[in-house]
């Protein structure tokens, strides 16, 4: 059997550079297909288009047009650059005729981790990564994944497709007016995880409004997720986090690490705050 990311991931070739998906109901939050897994998508159609081996999408920018339903897509890529290390491809993801993201895809080769950098082997030359002291490799085994009778089970649906465990005490309201800071973990099903899926992991957090207690739909403008490096086998950490959230608008922030402790994608995107229950 097919694992339901790799599955999702998928696209049929229609004519040069344009190509054929589907998301399904398995990725989406609430009824519309989740942010992330599109931008993972469209990644993925620039990398196909491209077709050099040991590239991959180093940097996508995501502008959010409409909220698509889950169903067939259509992605048609347009190569910008193709460069000796950097290539640049335009993606847009259409159903219906009608575009639900433009994104911007640079294409070129992630950190390698070369042994013999700084104090230790393989270490970056400096990193104020703070994720690995804050998160074990691992989810705890008191924290459940959501699935039936967890409290997000009716929202976030894409925990059908990939294993999603969220430390739950880190998504309330905070009453002493600290910052948030949600900390989750994340695998896809049947299959390591792969940089599309470590792309996927830098939208994957419910929003940080949860602790000013906004906990409504918060529809994202503009997504830039940096893919650091391929992650290694297992979970991936992901903390999220921001500077501001506003009436109007607020920004996120997805630190995402692997099982190694390694960095391997930082994303901030602009958001629309829910409005007051």
């Amino acid at each position: 059997m097919t694992a339901l990311f790799t599955a999702a991931m998928a696209l049929r070739e229609v004519d040069p550079g344009a190509y054929e998906g589907e998301l399904n109901e398995h990725w989406t939050i609430g009824p519309k297909v989740h942010g992330g897994v599109m931008l993972a998508l469209c990644a993925n159609a620039a990398r196909t288009s491209v077709g050099a081996p040991g590239l991959e999408p180093i940097a996508v920018s995501a502008s959010f047009l409409s909220a698509p339903d889950p169903g067939p897509m259509r992605l048609v890529t347009s190569v910008r650059k193709r460069g000796r290390r950097v290539s640049v491809v335009d993606v847009e993801l259409t159903q219906g005729g009608r575009t639900a993201v433009h994104a911007v895809v640079n294409l070129g080769e992630p950190e390698h981790f070369p042994a013999g950098i700084g104090d230790v082997e393989g270490a970056p030359l400096l990193s104020a990564n703070p994720v690995p002291g804050l998160m074990a490799p691992e989810p705890p085994d008191d924290i459940p994944p959501v699935g039936p009778g967890h409290p997000l089970a009716g929202l976030v649906h894409l925990a059908q497709g990939c294993d999603v465990r969220p430390l739950m005490s880190t998504m309330k309201p905070a009453d002493d007016g600290c910052p948030p800071m949600i900390q989750m973990w994340a695998r896809p099903r049947g299959v390591a995880p792969d940089a599309l899926f470590a792309l996927l992991c830098g939208d994957l957090s419910a929003p940080v409004t949860f602790a000013v207690d906004r906990t409504g739909w918060a529809p994202t403008i503009q997504l830039t997720a940096l893919l650091r490096a391929v992650p290694a086998d297992g979970w991936l950490r992901i903390m999220a986090t921001c500077t501001e959230i506003g009436h109007d608008w607020f920004d996120e922030d997805h630190t995402v690490v692997d099982s190694l402790g390694r960095l391997v994608v930082q994303a901030r995107q602009l958001a629309m705050v829910p409005p007051k229950r």
